[in-house]
């Protein structure tokens, strides 16, 4: 059975021209989105995704109506395939019941695939030379100015003798942070207290 889904990005968009076209090329059933592609949640699509059964095809009008991304429609292909599903796009040269569709489609995701290795293997020579030269990643050690505001802070009340549960209270942090504030304050901190912390 063919099966349509369609999707638009906003409620002002009309999915009529894709309705059309996916019942033009003899779809029985369609299933339809109004969401941006970059949403998680469709419920369209996990909907034709639960019905669909094998020998069973889900028409779309373009490949970027179905996935949020190449890797996220490479997937999606995957779990068709071995569902024994099948993916044909009206306006792209995908149809996976075709060895020339599958083929083509393969070569998207070799690409995909390939895009992520060129990434991986860029940002691990990026991070090699910059050891080589002794530059060590991560966030720079330190705090932030609202940080630093709240230690001095933490570390006049904490001179005061006000109980630390109170300044952690009155400065919204946890215990865990005011000791991190006040050892950064240079701050004594008392044997009982670090017991404690």
């Amino acid at each position: 059975m063919l099966l349509g889904y369609a999707r638009v990005s906003t409620k002002e968009q009309n999915l009529d021209l894709q309705l059309d076209a996916l019942l033009l090329h003899g779809c029985k059933r369609f299933f339809t989105d109004t969401v941006s592609g970059a949403k998680t949640a469709r419920p369209g699509l996990d909907e034709i995704l639960k019905e669909a059964r094998a020998k069973d095809v889900i028409v779309i009008w373009k490949l970027d109506r179905l996935g949020r991304s190449l890797k996220h429609l490479v997937d999606l292909v995957a779990e068709l395939n071995e569902g024994g599903i099948g993916l044909r796009s009206l306006n792209d040269p995908i149809d996976t019941t075709t060895a020339q569709g599958r083929l083509v489609f393969n070569i998207f995701a070799s690409l995909a695939e390939f895009e992520r290795e060129i990434i991986r293997e860029r940002t691990n020579a990026g991070l090699a030379a910059a050891r080589a030269r002794g530059r060590v990643g991560g966030r720079k050690p330190g705090l932030s100015e609202d940080a630093q505001r709240k230690a001095r802070i933490a570390a006049s009340y904490y001179d005061e003798g006000m109980p630390v549960n109170q300044i952690a209270q009155d400065l919204d942090i946890s215990k865990a942070t005011l000791y991190k504030y006040l050892r950064f304050r240079g701050v004594e901190i008392g044997k009982y207290e670090k017991q404690n912390c």
